[in-house]
């Protein structure tokens, strides 16, 4: 794997100063085309033995725009919350969309309007469900020396995926539901395993 690693600079931001540093990845997209993410990582000054750590997938429908259709935005504030008051760690990922990018995720929205559910969406356009790839994961945690950490997450497929590069505790992370995400959330427990 091909990683580029930026130099570290200060972020203040309304949750606390963090450090701020990115890697970039050489990688592959959906469609096999080369391409380059570059993975935000957020920290506070110390890490501690043990630090909370989230990792947060780009969404920005939820992250920017603010949608009520999903439950990222409110994820995203509520670890940077927790991170500012505890210390610790948020990795943005740019893997919009569990993976399969922003100009399919809006063509998963239009199939959701017209009933589907998220992953049915995605299925119907021939990509899976859930596309999320954690390997440059294993290569931030080389880099920042961790052997153990507790995991902001409900996603017990993203806690055995990361249990090959640290040991995990879990904590959980509940964002709160409004008439827009109900289904969404049900889906997220009942056909991902969700832990809601």
């Amino acid at each position: 794997m091909r990683v580029d690693i930026s130099e570290e600079s200060k972020l203040p931001t309304p949750y606390g100063t963090f450090r701020l540093r990115v890697f970039r990845e050489y990688t592959q997209n959906i469609e096999g085309r080369e391409c380059e993410l570059e993975h935000l990582v957020l920290r506070s000054e110390h890490l501690g033995e043990v630090p909370l750590v989230r990792l947060h997938s780009e969404c920005l429908t939820g992250d920017v725009l603010r949608s009520l259709k999903c439950d990222c935005g409110d994820e995203l504030e509520m670890a940077l919350k927790s991170i500012g008051n505890e210390g610790g760690m948020l990795l943005y990922l740019r893997q919009e969309g569990r993976g399969i990018g922003l100009f399919n995720k809006i063509n998963a929205y239009a199939l959701q309007d017209q009933g589907l559910d998220t992953v049915e969406a995605n299925l119907a356009l021939n990509l899976p469900s859930d596309a999320r790839n954690y390997e440059i994961v294993g290569e931030i945690f080389r880099f920042f020396d961790l052997n153990k950490i507790r995991l902001l997450t409900n996603n017990p497929k993203k806690i055995e995926l990361l249990e090959k590069y640290v040991q995990v505790e879990r904590c959980s992370i509940i964002a709160q539901s409004n008439q827009h995400n109900q289904e969404y959330l049900q889906i997220k427990k009942t056909k991902m395993g969700h832990l809601l």
